[in-house]
Formats: structure tokens, sequence, C-alpha cells
């Protein structure tokens, strides 16, 4: 079986050490199961949906994902 499987989850950030996930705020959305296996045009065919699906699951739930802003800032270290 192969399946392909989009999920989102929200957690408080009070603390930049801290990087516990919550499984409380855990959204997910299966957008295919079959028999097969794994082929570069699968791939292509359930990867343009994937933002799409995370933002729906994300509005959902209340939240908004921001695609183009980090989680933190970048580190070198």
């Amino acid at each position: 079986m192969i399946t392909y499987e989009v999920a989102v989850s929200f957690f408080p950030h009070t603390d930049p050490e801290d990087f516990s996930i919550s499984y409380d705020a855990y959204f997910s959305k299966v957008l295919s199961q079959e028999k097969g296996r794994r082929t570069k045009k699968k791939d292509a065919l359930y990867l343009p949906l994937v933002r799409e699906s995370a933002d729906e699951l994300a509005g959902s739930a209340g939240g908004t994902i921001y695609w183009d802003k980090p989680l933190i800032e970048a580190r070198y270290d």
C-alpha cells in the first residue's frame, strides 16, 4: 500500500529552546491510498496538492501557514 498524506500540527512556541510537538492540534488528510508502488508520475500528481491541502487543514483549525517565513531565525553555528 502507498499512502499520500498531508498533516499539520500546531503548538504554542513560548520558549526558543522548546521544540516539542503537541499532538492535541494534529490534523491530517489522506490524498490517496492504494495498492502499488510510489512512482514519479504519482509524486507529480500529488505534490502540487500539498500546500493547498495543508492550508485547508490549517484554516479548518483556525490557523495559518506562513510559507515564506521561517519558524525561527536562521543559524549558522
